[in-house]
């Protein structure tokens, strides 16, 4: 059976809307221009659609210079990449980084569309922040992703999550897109959860090791258009795929082969 990735996306801001690309460099700390940028409290303490839902309606568009940011009932706003700014601490889940603050006009057009104050930062430096060292190795590094640089999904596992939903007790959330778990890699042509026993992988001519299955949350049941949330996909989750203690979805990645770019139709071979 030929695999083949389907869909390749980045999240150029953590917990906003991404965009699918035809291609993307991969770096260390994963996917070029994916989660390099961060809203946070005014303290520093990062902020997620977990607890503010209508950041997925926030569509952040990256060019050479920076973002423009996009939001519901106010103009774009241009933010340049902050060049030599000032370095504030920033906290993600248990980690504490140095960041750089993107400036009081993208702090109060954030404030505006969401509600409360906020703040955006820019990671000028992924290489400070290691991934989780229960499942990684020396040296490896995480830009603003909750613990590791890729996300991988495949589309057969997609198709046996919404039979699933439709079979259950919500049949009328169903079916759900593949927008809602936030991706980097989808793979076309493997059986439903394969994924489950991968450990290493090649896509095109770079390869990863597949570090362990992704633990899911609230998030999956945000519709990425309107913000609202549901049930599903995460109650149907709750009842055919636990791990460990974990709801699972996919498969977290580490680059083994930064600096090579991986494109939609790249063959995957399972190593």
């Amino acid at each position: 059976m030929t695999l083949v990735v389907s869909r390749l996306a980045r999240y150029p801001v953590k917990s906003c809307r991404g965009a699918e690309v035809a291609q993307a460099r991969v770096e260390p700390w994963g996917l070029a221009g994916d989660r390099r940028w961060m809203v946070t409290e005014p303290d520093g303490t990062f902020v997620t659609a977990r607890a503010l839902p209508r950041l997925v309606l926030v569509h952040p568009e990256p060019d050479g210079e920076g973002l423009t940011v996009r939001g519901p009932g106010v103009a774009p706003l241009p933010v340049p990449v902050p060049d030599g700014g000032p370095l504030v601490d920033v906290v993600v889940w248990r980690d504490r980084v140095k960041a750089t603050f993107a400036g009081e006009e993208a702090a109060a057009w954030l404030t505006e569309v969401l509600g409360r104050p906020l703040q955006l930062v820019h990671l000028d430096d992924p290489s400070r922040r290691p991934v989780d060292p229960d499942f990684g190795a020396a040296g490896d590094t995480v830009s603003f992703a909750d613990g590791f640089p890729l996300l991988l999904t495949t589309d057969g596992s997609l198709a046996a999550l919404n039979e699933l939903i439709a079979a259950g007790p919500n049949p009328g959330e169903g079916p759900v897109s593949m927008v809602r778990f936030r991706p980097n890699v989808v793979v076309a042509g493997s059986e439903a959860w394969a994924e489950d026993g991968w450990t290493a992988l090649r896509i095109g001519e770079a390869r990863f090791r597949a570090v362990k299955p992704c633990g899911r949350c609230v998030v999956t049941t945000i519709d990425p258009d309107t913000a609202e949330k549901g049930r599903e996909p995460l109650a149907t989750l709750a009842r055919h795929r636990r791990t460990g203690g974990k709801v699972v979805f996919g498969t977290n990645l580490v680059p083994e082969t930064p600096g090579v770019t991986v494109r939609v139709g790249d063959e995957v071979e399972i190593l």
